[in-house]
């Protein structure tokens, strides 16, 4: 069989053919841009499927007629304002803000603290673990009543603000906005800088002028439920009070033993205070008429155990131009005198140190004095024994000259006695020769009671003291775990009126102190003062505050500060140990008897006073003889 070749022709045909297929092959190839173009439509087309099968399978609960009618029921019930309960912040969250001294949680709904807790301090005790919180648990608000203008009364505390946080420097900033509509709301603006108490407050409106009623003022409510912090409640109640500056600088308070209400014009702070805490609203823009309310909380000290006061102050927030726009201040801290001095706002007037010239000792003796004193890192109880041993020195001389005129009483009882017996008779003349006695030996009676008078302004300023010194919160001494409060040996089984439930060893002490310095001070000036005709026997009254005295002491400082009952007792302890000295190895008495001995021979220049006086007793004597012979 013949084999079949190919020819030319065919040749020619296959190169054809094949040059053809590869053009085709070139020229459908895609480029780089349409692969590029091809697979974003690819996606969108797949993301598009995907939400297609979504919305088949599982219908979204947040339709358009759902977020309608969520639209409509808020604005019927809140009017402009329901705007804000469609927006995702209208839940029951909190944002908190915090330094190295404070922590701070503000709530959605109502945009206020909820809580407010003071770091590095322990609630009652010690090592309690127990976070001083002075707010929690709802025991707080601020609220607004916002009237508007289609007649509706709502509560800022009831609606939901909507937070945004963010730092300036070092400051955390927080706004909370109240919203009516995109531009329309109320303002809450709170910044906290670094290790301070103390924060920016800012209450400002936006767009309101159509939906709240601009014509009157804004009620503002600030209250606060204050919880028991300290070991005694009753001690704790005693320094809650409500305190508040007014009228350019003048400053008031509504009673801590009770109930009460007050009001005033021009505020420009009010402070809820709790003792060795406090909460603190300032204002650049001064409130025209605030008034106050203070609730007691603590009816029985066995029960009412959890709360102290119940504080609130009801404040007008004027509109200028139709717009809110108010700066203030808040403080969430101690009630400390350096503290709050610092802040030149006139805070420390919060602190009891005592009117006139108590205050006045406090401030620019004690407190200086004490500062120095702890600053030498010593424990706070060998700082009251300096402090005890610094007022005693200053105190000194006035002691010397009282116990001197005690002395020179002594030496003269024996004539004044005689002077008694022979003129008896004659009240009148047994005055006039006393006097002349007096004045010949040299000899003042009141000499031995001006000491006394001088000192009782120290003693009330430290009275006023003790109680306002913040760094003795929970410092120990000795058997004291707090000087702050009382220091407690033994728990009775039962309460004691007037006493209490426990037996504090410092006032016992104090008490015995007081006893003998009485017995060694006001015995001898009972034995060397003589009885005067028509008057009361000081001499009895004397001899029985010798005893009454220490009980008072007892029973008044039972429940006190135990600092303070330290002071009483160091401070006595010393005044014993002067008087020994004094009278034992200083004074005496053999030479001031030879002195005023001495006196009497001597003439001496009588005064106007006594001048006057011996005058005003001739002519009552001339005028009782004259009435005798009629």
């Amino acid at each position: 069989m013949e084999e079949k070749k190919l020819d030319i022709n065919s040749i020619i045909g296959f190169v054809l053919i094949s040059g053809i297929l590869l053009w085709m092959l070139y020229a459908n190839t895609p480029t780089a841009e349409e692969l590029k173009a091809k697979e974003k439509k690819e996606q969108v087309e797949k993301q598009a499927k995907e939400a297609k099968q979504a919305k088949t399978v599982t219908p979204t609960t947040v339709t358009t007629p759902t977020d309608s009618t969520q639209n409509i029921a808020a604005q019927a019930k809140l009017g402009s304002f329901g705007y804000s309960a469609t927006l995702p912040s209208a839940t029951d969250t909190v944002t908190e803000i915090k330094n190295d001294v404070l922590s701070l949680k503000i709530s959605n709904k109502g945009g206020y603290i909820v809580d407010a807790t003071i770091l590095g301090f322990d609630k009652f005790e010690k090592n309690s673990k127990k976070a001083v919180q002075i707010i929690k648990d709802n025991n707080a608000s601020l609220d607004i009543t916002l009237n508007t203008t289609d007649n509706r009364s709502l509560h800022t505390k009831d609606l939901y603000f909507e937070p945004k946080l963010t730092t300036e420097g070092k400051n955390q900033v927080l706004t909370l906005q109240l919203k009516a509509g995109p531009d329309q709301f109320l303002e809450y603006r709170y910044v906290l800088k670094p290790n301070e108490y103390m924060l920016d407050f800012a209450i400002r409106s936006q767009g309101l002028e159509k939906v709240v009623n601009t014509s009157k003022p804004l009620d503002l409510e600030w209250q606060l439920k204050t919880f028991r912090n300290e070991k005694s409640i009753s001690y704790e109640n005693r320094y809650t009070e409500l305190v508040y500056e007014y009228e350019d600088g003048k400053d008031d308070y509504l009673s801590a033993a009770k109930d009460s209400e007050g009001e005033a014009a021009d505020v420009t702070y009010v402070a809820f205070k709790q003792h060795l805490f406090t909460s603190i609203l300032l204002t650049d823009t001064k409130f025209k008429n605030v008034k106050f309310k203070s609730d007691n909380l603590v009816d029985d000290e066995e029960k009412d155990t959890v709360f102290t006061k119940n504080f609130s102050a009801q404040i007008p927030l004027e509109f200028k131009n139709g717009a809110l726009n108010y700066n203030m201040n808040l403080y969430y801290g101690p009630a400390k005198y350096e503290i709050l001095n610092k802040y030149d706002k006139n805070l420390d007037e919060i602190m009891p140190l005592g009117w006139g010239i108590f205050g006045w000792i406090n401030r620019y003796v004690f407190i200086p004095v004490f500062g120095f004193i702890s600053a030498l890192g010593i424990s706070y109880g060998i700082g009251i024994i300096l402090l005890t041993i610094f007022v005693k020195l200053i105190l000194s001389p006035v002691t010397y000259k009282s116990f001197l005129s005690q002395a020179k009483m002594r030496v003269l009882r024996p004539e004044i006695t005689e002077l008694n017996e022979k003129f008896k008779d004659n009240p009148m003349k047994k005055q006039q020769e006393t006097m002349k006695l007096y004045s010949k030996a040299g000899v003042n009676p009141m000499a031995g009671c001006l000491p006394a008078l001088l000192q009782m302004p120290v003693l009330y300023a430290l009275i006023y003291f003790f109680p306002s010194v913040f760094d003795l919160r929970q410092k120990s001494f000795l058997w004291a775990d707090d000087l702050s409060s009382y220091d407690s040996i033994y728990e009775l089984p039962f309460r004691i009126p007037l006493y209490g439930n426990h037996i504090s060893l410092f006032p016992i002490l104090a008490s015995i102190a007081i006893f003998f310095y009485m017995k060694m001070t006001t015995g001898d000036q009972a034995m060397s003062t003589p009885p005067q005709e028509g008057m009361p026997d000081m001499g009895k009254i004397m001899k029985v505050m010798i005893y009454i005295s220490p009980i008072m002491m007892l029973f008044f400082f039972n429940s006190y500060a135990s600092g303070m009952s330290l002071y009483y007792f160091i401070s006595n302890f010393i005044a014993i140990g002067i008087m020994y000295v004094i009278k034992n190895y200083i004074v005496d008495e053999n030479k001031i008897h030879a002195q005023i001995q001495e006196n009497k021979t001597k003439e001496k220049k009588e005064s106007k006073f006594q001048k006057k006086m011996r005058e005003m007793m001739e002519q009552a004597e001339a005028q009782k003889a004259a009435q005798k012979k009629k």
